[in-house]
């Protein structure tokens, strides 16, 4: 594990967790919001569109780096795409809590212990310095 982070902090890729419990370990821990992405990755273009536009930017993940744990549950559809039955569970039992509608993209930021401060349903239609300032606005309001 120690040399997977290692790898992809030297990479300087933000790590996208499928875990939220784990999260709010880490949350808890640093002291740090939680963003959840609630994605399908290979059949959604608006979804695709906010990984590319925003959430991918390097704008964006040098925020993200010092001020959130990040959260992806995806939900694809292609055969090949498909993720392991234990994450498909997780992603399930995160949505049974913060997106029962199933709405793709669904985005929120959430304080360390889970409590929702923010949301964005669909794709976030503002810049990537907007979003950021929509998010650091949202965690300082807390």
């Amino acid at each position: 594990m120690k040399l997977l982070l290692l790898t992809l902090f030297m990479t300087g890729q933000l790590i996208w967790s499928g875990n939220f419990d784990e999260a709010k370990k880490d949350a808890q821990q640093s002291h740090k919001l939680i963003l959840i992405n609630f994605s399908g990755s290979d059949w959604c273009g608006p979804c695709i569109r906010l990984r590319k536009e925003i959430l991918e930017s390097d704008e964006f993940e040098t925020y993200a780096k010092d001020h959130l744990v990040l959260v992806r549950a995806d939900f694809p559809r292609q055969k090949k795409n498909q993720l392991p039955k234990d994450q498909v569970k997780r992603n399930e039992a995160l949505a049974d809590v913060y997106n029962p509608d199933g709405k793709f993209p669904y985005t929120l930021l959430v304080d360390e212990n889970g409590k929702v401060l923010r949301s964005w349903d669909g794709f976030p239609d503002e810049t990537t310095a907007q979003f950021i300032a929509q998010v650091d606005a949202s965690g300082h309001s807390k």
